[in-house]
């Protein structure tokens, strides 16, 4: 068994796109239309096989409360793993995200964390040896 998809909630599924691809580097691996909203997962290109990110609509009434409140307690909705953060932090200051959290060590790993801008904090992380 593995994981094949994972949602992540967004406000808007075309900026979703924009920025997952454009500043984050994922590849588009799925763009169906489905009425007002598509099936759209991103993938990493390094492994296109692997675990796609669902770029899910806020469509359930559930969502919003829960998202907004992840968002109000600044809390990332999922974590990405990356070499170095520090570096990783200045690659994507310089494409104008904007971080929520500078690079933290916290020992074991660091950390950063920043808006995709569309309601979600994020965080990179990279463990220690």
């Amino acid at each position: 068994m593995k994981i094949q998809t994972v949602s992540v909630f967004v406000d808007d599924q075309q900026r979703a796109l924009e920025f997952y691809t454009e500043k984050l580097g994922f590849a588009v691996a799925a763009d169906v239309p489905m009425g007002e909203f598509r099936w759209l997962t991103v993938v990493d290109p390094a492994a296109p096989e692997g675990t796609q990110l669902s770029l899910e609509p806020k469509a359930h009434p559930a969502v919003p409360p829960f998202t907004d409140a992840l968002l109000e307690d600044g809390i990332p909705f999922f974590v990405l793993g990356v070499d170095d953060v520090q570096a990783e932090y200045a690659r994507l200051q310089g494409l104008g995200v904007e971080f929520m959290q500078a690079p933290i060590d916290h020992g074991p790993v660091t950390t950063a964390v920043f808006s995709d801008t569309v309601g979600n904090l994020l965080q990179i992380a990279a463990f220690a040896g």
